[in-house]
């Protein structure tokens, strides 16, 4: 970085150079009227010290692992450890996802992440009429402890780390993973995991929510406080971004509206009685990459900057760890085409790519034909591979944040957090990330920047190559997985089953236990532990929660 007494000459630089380009531009136009990022932000022509003027080595980069952590949170980064590869899985019943996960362990991946059906995400059983035909579709269908004991079985899980993509039905999840763990004779300081367990971002992204926002905030808080005292490897809440990202969001709504969530997360688990200190270091992020490059590096490396300042000034958190901002990153599932799917190969790698560059400490990367199925194991082999080629063929890990003083990327980082902390503010003006969701404001900002980008794509103006340029007309022809009935029949007849096999009447104790203390406002983990090793069915689970909380009813918003 040029000190700033070379500015005005870097300055009189540019000017030279701006009369010579329109000289060039008299003759002969640029590609497009105008350059802007995926999330239309204006991209110059060229970058030079004079776009971040006031920049400062220590203030605004430091050394990997020290603040503001905007190159790392540790020091050694991949010198010192890869990143987890944690492919996301699961399909069919919880026999089929198991063997999937050994192929994959086998195969080299270094971590495991559960796909729920969808089922499973709302809290409901497969046998409820809202899950007719959608059993083990999207997701593995898990219904009470068997189903858990039976998709680990055979995966030591104080050797294995767990990432569980679920949220409002989180705890008891857990609670089921964590049994299994003790029938397996692992005790839970030995467990290492994160379960999503992130209920704002359903009300405004992914909608798989069950009870009202400021009762679900205080169920995460029961999970956090459980984990701190019980399973201190664990973290109780992956903040996440991903599914802003894929419900049609900006980079900067992703960045804003997913720390937001975590601001509002810290506060209640601060008005609860907890150390910031002693919880703040469990946290973890959970972020979409996209396809524009410098974009979502920028994204990641404001991010750590942002959080890091939030968490020490903020909340006045002092150990360094506390203000970690350390997150998992899945590649763009909404940028897959069914079309010419070949192609997804390559933008999965770049996305890849923007997230090492960016510091990931996990990364899941989508198989090429998830536009129009689950992945096929060769599908995902592939997925896999393609991680593994950017660990030990390119080199890239072999530095910390090599782009760390590039002007354009400096300027951009400078710009992705000049506009989240301007979104916070309005957040923070509307009472909180609770009090906004409950206005609408995510939801209706979300729907906007949705419908320019389709906007865009139907125009011409974002470029999608084979979808509305470069098209061809011919078939892809690919072997897809198919999921059939059975797995719905085999899932009702466990349930059935599991009903069968079960003390009933010390079932209905727990979950009247379960209603009891969501009553008093005690913390639930307990409760819902009795109930999942007496093989309580989660739709049974929810529902007993749903009877002091209440169902959320989601409100048009347009």
């Amino acid at each position: 970085m040029a000190e700033n007494k070379n500015l005005d000459q870097i300055r009189q630089g540019i000017a030279r150079y701006d009369a010579g380009v329109e000289k060039s531009l008299a003759r002969a136009k640029e590609l497009v009227p105008e350059f802007l990022s995926l999330s239309d932000v204006p991209i110059r022509r060229l970058y030079t010290p004079a776009d971040v003027p006031e920049f400062e080595y220590g203030k605004d980069l430091g050394f990997p692992g020290e603040y503001p952590f905007t190159r790392g949170v540790q020091n050694t980064m991949y010198r010192g450890r890869l990143w987890t590869m944690r492919q996301f899985s699961g399909f069919g019943t919880a026999e089929e996802t198991n063997e999937r996960y050994k192929y994959l362990l086998r195969n080299g991946q270094t971590g495991l992440s559960v796909a729920f059906h969808y089922p499973t995400l709302k809290g409901v059983n497969s046998d409820h009429p809202l899950a007719r035909g959608e059993v083990g579709k999207c997701g593995v269908a898990i219904d009470s402890l068997r189903d858990m004991e039976i998709l680990f079985d055979g995966i030591p899980l104080g050797e294995v780390t767990t990432s569980m993509t679920v949220n409002h039905p989180a705890p008891a999840l857990l609670a089921m993973y964590l049994t299994v763990a003790e029938k397996q004779g692992v005790t839970w300081d030995q467990v290492g995991g994160t379960v999503q367990n992130d209920p704002l971002k359903e009300f405004f992204a992914q909608k798989s929510f069950i009870w009202p926002p400021k009762e679900s905030v205080k169920l995460l808080v029961d999970t956090m406080e459980f984990c701190a005292k019980s399973v201190p490897k664990w973290h109780p809440v992956s903040i996440s971004g991903y599914h802003i990202r894929e419900a049609g969001s900006t980079a900067q709504q992703e960045l804003a509206f997913t720390l937001a969530d975590g601001i509002a997360y810290v506060q209640a688990a601060v008005e609860r009685g907890l150390d910031v200190d002693h919880f703040a270091p469990h946290l973890s992020f959970f972020f979409d990459a996209h396809v524009d490059f410098f974009e979502e590096i920028a994204k990641f490396r404001a991010a750590r900057r942002l959080w890091a300042k939030i968490m020490k000034e903020r909340f006045g958190a002092k150990d360094p760890k506390s203000l970690w901002l350390r997150f998992h990153t899945q590649t763009a599932g909404c940028s897959l085409a069914a079309q010419q799917p070949l192609n997804n190969i390559a933008r999965t790698g770049f996305q890849a790519l923007s997230a090492i560059l960016g510091g990931t400490q996990s990364l899941h990367t989508n198989s090429f034909d998830e536009a129009e199925a689950l992945p096929t194991e060769e599908a995902v082999t592939v997925a896999l591979r393609t991680q593994q080629i950017l660990a030990h063929e390119t080199g890239v890990a072999n530095t910390i944040d090599p782009l760390a003083g590039s002007y354009f990327v400096e300027a951009f980082t400078d710009e992705m957090q000049r506009a989240a902390e301007e979104y916070i503010r309005k957040i923070d003006d509307l009472g909180g990330m609770v009090a906004a969701v409950e206005a609408g404001y995510p939801q209706s900002e979300i729907i906007r920047a949705s419908m320019d980008y389709q906007r865009g794509v139907e125009k011409g103006d974002k470029v999608i190559v084979g979808v509305n340029k470069f098209v061809t007309e011919e078939a892809h022809g690919l072997k897809l997985l198919k999921i059939d009935n059975s797995a719905e029949k085999n899932q009702l007849r466990r349930i059935l089953e599991t009903k069968q096999n079960r003390d009933n009447a010390r079932v209905e104790k727990t979950l009247d236990r379960i209603r009891d203390v969501a009553r008093s406002g005690d913390n639930l983990l307990p409760p819902i532990l009795e109930a999942v090793r007496e093989y309580a069915l989660l739709g049974e689970i929810c529902g007993a929660i749903v009877d002091v909380f209440g169902a959320y009813q989601d409100p048009a918003i347009f």
